[in-house]
């Protein structure tokens, strides 16, 4: 079993807040451990942005348990009153809901034994609770970097591979259709774990010119890298709904979509990997020949079957968003592979894609 960066750097943050809370001679310990397991965050630019709101949460439980305590004394009722009007007033403010856990464990921490010395008391569970805040802010910005470009590149690249997979089987018309309805669920819930996970490599900063042009030049790519995964997502599931449709048209139509198929996911695997460089060059003329002929073909016959009176006109509009999904996942094909060719035209050495490692 391998230990990934964020069960690593909370194991850490638990251990430096422990320490720093003995050194500094508060007591007890466990309770900078407990907000720094909370504190934790999965991105640099984020732990910056979470501690500020995390601070003015943690002051407005401090202030709404200390105010209430000397006023209403410390019942489990006024305990209950005092969460639920902090989280009334951290709504109200604005501020991040991920917040509200630890100022209710500031509040609780405060009102739940009480002593003489209320004031000291409180003012002792404050600094605690602050302590393991910045400890996990310190393991965040200093510890094991996150690597979203590596971990965006192969979950899109893996998703987009099993996609692909399974258009080629349902074009063949061989698919074990609960296996497919299965993994057609997973691979939406992993499709919005994505869009999060692009969010986090956004939200990533460079202090450097070249790095940030780089970096802005890459969002646009990854962008669209997820853009023509979701289409041939939509391509398969489009599959899937018409399956009974497709088997009825005539099988001139059929082979034609399986090759045009084929040719496109050829197509859309060397983008990806001329990306992290296994592959050096763009689409060779003779694969852009097929593509270009396939896609011609594809509309040609598809209008042609219904002028013909081949297939009637519900059979027509079943195939229409097949069709339709097809001609822009080329489109999305040819504007990801002009993206991928502008970028090494200006950032030749700069795609630094490792092997993926547990986290």
């Amino acid at each position: 079993m391998k230990l990934g960066a964020r069960i690593f750097k909370t194991g850490l943050a638990i251990i430096i807040a422990i320490y720093a809370a003995d050194w500094i001679g508060l007591d007890p310990a466990f309770f900078a451990a407990i907000s720094a397991t909370f504190a934790i965050q999965p991105s640099i630019f984020r732990t910056y942005q979470t501690i500020l709101e995390q601070i003015q949460a943690n002051l407005i439980g401090a202030a709404i348990a200390i105010l209430l305590a000397i006023t209403f004394g410390f019942q489990p009722v006024i305990i209950g009153v005092a969460v639920m009007l902090a989280i009334a007033i951290i709504l109200k403010t604005r501020l991040e809901a991920s917040t509200i856990p630890l100022a209710l464990v500031t509040i609780i921490i405060i009102m739940g034994n009480p002593e003489e010395g209320f004031f000291l008391f409180a003012g002792e569970r404050f600094l605690l609770i602050m302590i393991g805040v910045f400890s996990a802010f310190a393991v965040n910005l200093i510890f094991l970097p996150p690597k979203h470009e590596t971990k965006l590149y192969y979950k899109v690249s893996s998703l987009t591979e099993e996609v692909i997979r399974w258009i080629r089987v349902l074009t063949r018309h061989d698919t074990n259709q609960k296996s497919l309805k299965d993994d057609i669920a997973r691979i939406n819930a992993a499709a919005l774990k994505v869009d999060n996970l692009f969010m986090l490599y956004k939200e990533e900063r460079n202090y450097f010119l070249k790095s940030k042009l780089s970096k802005a030049r890459k969002i646009v790519l990854f962008k669209q890298m997820i853009n023509t995964f979701k289409k041939i997502f939509a391509i398969l599931k489009t599959l899937d709904r018409s399956e009974n449709e497709m088997q009825h048209m005539p099988e001139r139509m059929q082979k034609l979509i399986q090759q045009q198929l084929d040719h496109l996911t050829d197509y859309h695997d060397r983008i990806l990997l001329r990306y992290i460089g296994k592959v050096n060059t763009q689409m060779t003329e003779e694969m852009a020949d097929e593509v270009f002929e396939g896609r011609e073909s594809l509309t040609d016959l598809f209008m042609d079957l219904y002028d013909h009176k081949e297939i009637d006109r519900d059979e027509w509009l079943h195939l229409l968003p097949v069709i339709s999904h097809i001609i822009e996942y080329n489109e999305q094909l040819e504007h990801l592979d002009r993206l991928v060719d502008s970028f090494f035209s200006y950032h030749d050495n700069t795609v630094e894609i490792k092997q993926l490692e547990d986290d």
